[in-house]
């Protein structure tokens, strides 16, 4: 059972990595040459969601060391840009049910106000006030086992979260 439940949170995470074909997505970027190290904050969390903030914030972390040779940097003083934000909503809503009642599906919406700011100047390379993610996930639970997959669903939430908000900030979409 359990098996079955990871694999079906992992199935959409692999599928999306399987991309269209094209090769432009995570290689090009709209951000100037000169930034090179990105000091990256600990989003505000504006919900009722506890610790969404350091999950999601993780997320953006690896998914901008993984498109493009940009450092991750521990201060603002030895950044070229920030990239800051305040997570505006996290809602979790039932949009399929089993033939029991119980929901099987659900839509994860994360609306979030980000900004990425050359250090010096406070010059907005890239903002997006209420960036908004949606994403459909499939859940199949036993009668105990809400608990148990709540933190490997976010997580999966997190990553598909930052992969849509770096290739926004990176690729000017």
């Amino acid at each position: 059972m359990k098996q079955k439940i990871l694999l079906m949170l992992l199935v959409p995470v692999l599928l999306g990595s399987l991309g269209c074909g094209y090769g432009l997505i995570g290689r090009t970027s709209n951000l100037p040459d000169d930034v090179k190290d990105i000091f990256v904050e600990t989003l505000q969390n504006r919900t009722t969601r506890s610790r969404i903030e350091l999950q999601l914030t993780q997320s953006i972390i690896d998914e901008l060391v993984t498109r493009r040779s940009y450092t991750i940097v521990k201060s603002k003083a030895q950044a070229d840009a920030v990239l800051s934000g305040a997570l505006t909503s996290f809602v979790v809503r039932p949009v399929q049910f089993g033939p029991d009642g119980r929901a099987t599906e659900y839509e994860i919406t994360i609306r979030a106000d980000m900004d990425l700011v050359r250090t010096g100047s406070d010059e907005v390379l890239w903002g997006q006030d209420d960036y908004v993610f949606k994403g459909d996930y499939a859940l199949e639970l036993g009668e105990n086992t809400v608990f148990a997959f709540e933190d490997a669903t976010i997580e999966v939430v997190g990553r598909r979260f930052a992969q849509s908000l770096v290739i926004d900030l990176l690729e000017g979409f």
